[in-house]
């Protein structure tokens, strides 16, 4: 791997975890619990559309992974990491077909993330109630989504890297 790769990785790296650092830090009144923005998505969506799929998928990761460590823990980590393997491969896929916008992309990743974070909840629950909360997350997954593919397209346009 070249120096600038790695330069690359760390930059987006670094802004995903200080997004998601910095939405920890804001609450959204009256949101639902578990509701977030996902800001630090901003730096997945981008490193998809200008590096590629396996460069988004090590900056989700280890931004996951530092973020638990940091201002987390086990479960969120575990959220963040199957709502990553759930929304990664539906953002790509529907990349690949050139029939959606990065808008369509990120609204669809943001749905997957909430699929994977329920499963998450069911499996520790150990009860499949956990589903009934699903439809609040769909909204504020796709609309966090909307907001971030408005973000990423206008960043993805102007930002080379």
């Amino acid at each position: 791997m070249k120096s600038r790769d790695i330069a690359r990785y760390a930059l987006l790296t670094a802004l995903a975890l200080t997004l998601s650092w910095l939405e920890s830090l804001v609450p959204i009144p009256g949101a639902p619990p578990g509701v977030k923005l996902g800001l630090g998505n901003l730096a997945v969506v981008f490193a998809l559309y200008r590096l590629g799929p396996g460069q988004a998928a090590g900056v989700g990761l280890v931004r996951a992974m530092l973020a638990a460590a940091m201002f987390g823990n086990m479960y969120s980590l575990a959220y963040s990491l199957a709502g990553a393997a759930v929304s990664l491969p539906v953002m790509l896929g529907l990349k690949r077909t050139g029939k959606f916008s990065i808008l369509g992309v990120s609204a669809a990743g943001g749905a997957g993330h909430n699929i994977g974070q329920i499963l998450v909840a069911m499996a520790a629950l150990r009860a499949g109630y956990a589903a009934g909360y699903l439809p609040v997350l769909l909204v504020s997954g796709v609309s966090a989504g909307v907001a971030v593919g408005l973000a990423g397209g206008l960043v993805t346009e102007r930002v080379r890297l």
